[in-house]
Formats: structure tokens, sequence, C-alpha cells
């Protein structure tokens, strides 16, 4: 059975952009011209273009045309895994910086979030992750001494804290939340936003050995991230 023609368009863009040929921002052939390249009607090519701008492969602005998006980086909610390895298997290159590291002390908020006493010792730390040279998450975490006590003397630009924390505090319980947030000026700086842009932001607190390891939250910028999820 012959696929319909305006699949036939699709894997035509798609094909085109998957080879390197278009790439981000590049504007993409009118409806007319691709309706007389493929001998088409124009109603079936608008279905191929509004599929792929629902997909997010493209995306039209009214009175100039229709543009290759720019891509959203996935990031998957159901199992808990690093992002390093969410973008070695998109086929990208990752790497981090860290920006801050060491111990501090637990106020009365995050004490409670952490289930210790205000003043107690915690660790803090704070890494840049990027894909693609791209920073797309900026990680500000804090986690307790008593599951993880070599953790501010771990080198997270060889591994992630993620990756640490499954390692040596066996994740027993996890929840999370999402929300969209405005960043403040460093978190805009770091993460190379636009003014007005709103950020993905995941906070996420994990249990181990029957108490909080760790709380993070994890920022995102909104144009160029998005979770999912499938059971």
């Amino acid at each position: 059975m012959n696929a319909p023609a305006y699949q036939g368009i699709k894997d035509f863009i798609l094909a085109r952009i998957h080879a390197g040929e278009w790439g981000e921002g590049d504007q993409v052939p009118s409806e007319n011209e691709l309706a007389r390249e493929f001998n088409v009607a124009r109603m079936t090519v608008n279905r191929a273009l509004r599929e792929l701008t629902s997909e997010q492969v493209l995306t039209r602005v009214q009175g100039s045309g229709t543009f290759v998006a720019r891509p959203k980086y996935e990031s998957t909610l159901v199992a808990i895994r690093s992002i390093s390895d969410e973008i070695v298997a998109r086929g990208h290159r990752y790497q981090a910086k860290v920006l801050h590291i060491g111990a501090s002390i637990a106020d009365a908020v995050l004490a409670e979030e952490m289930q210790v006493s205000a003043g107690s010792p915690i660790f803090h730390s704070r890494v840049l992750h990027f894909e693609n040279d791209e920073p797309v998450q900026l990680e500000e975490r804090w986690v307790n001494p008593v599951v993880a006590p070599e953790y501010a003397s771990q080198d997270f630009t060889n591994t992630t804290p993620n990756q640490y924390l499954v390692r040596v505090a066996p994740l027993q319980r996890v929840e999370y939340r999402i929300e969209a947030l405005a960043a403040d000026g460093d978190t805009r700086e770091l993460l190379t936003l636009d003014e007005l842009e709103p950020c993905l932001v995941l906070h996420r607190r994990t249990w181990s050995q029957s108490q909080v390891a760790s709380i993070a939250n994890l920022w995102h910028p909104g144009s160029r991230y998005r979770f999912t999820g499938h059971f």
C-alpha cells in the first residue's frame, strides 16, 4: 500500500534535515513550491507542514514562511537517567562545567525538606551541563553527607552527580515536580536565555538508606528542552 502524498512530503523534508542540508533556522520551500514539485494540491502540502510543525520539526512564522525549528532536547521522567547518558544516546557530545562544590549548612527550609536538623552540614554543588557545546541544564544539588560522605571530593566533569549517587546510594524512592519559572540573572546568563524566556525546572528529591539522599533543582531552557515519559 502506497504511503499518502503528504507523508512523502514529510519524508522529503525530514531527509534533508537529517542529511544536514537544512539546518536550524533555514527556510524550507513554500507551499506553492512544494505543491509544484510533488504535483499535489496545496492542501496536501499544508497537512505535511502542519504535522511537522506540531511535531516541533518546523516552525511557521506568519508572513515570513516555514523554517527548521530549534531542536528540543528530551529528558525521560520515568527512569532516573544521567543527563550525560541521555545526550550520548542521542549521538551528541556531552561536557560539564563545575561551578561550585563544597560544604554548606541546611537552613530551616532546606532542613525540613531534607529531614535533618536546621544547621546540619550538607554538601552543595552547581554543575552546568552542555549538549554539543550548548548549555541545556543547570543543576543545583544538596546532598546528605550520611549517605554520600565523599560527594564533595568527586570530579563531576568525568561523572555526573546522578551517576555517582546512584552508585554509592542506591535509590529507594523518588519524587519530583515540574514548573515553568523565570530565571534570575545568573541562571539566565549561564543558560544563554533570551530576556523573557522561561525555564522548565525539575525539582527532584531522592531517598536512599531510608533517608533523604539529595534534593536537586534542574533548570532547563524552555525553548530547547522538553520532558517526556512512557510506561
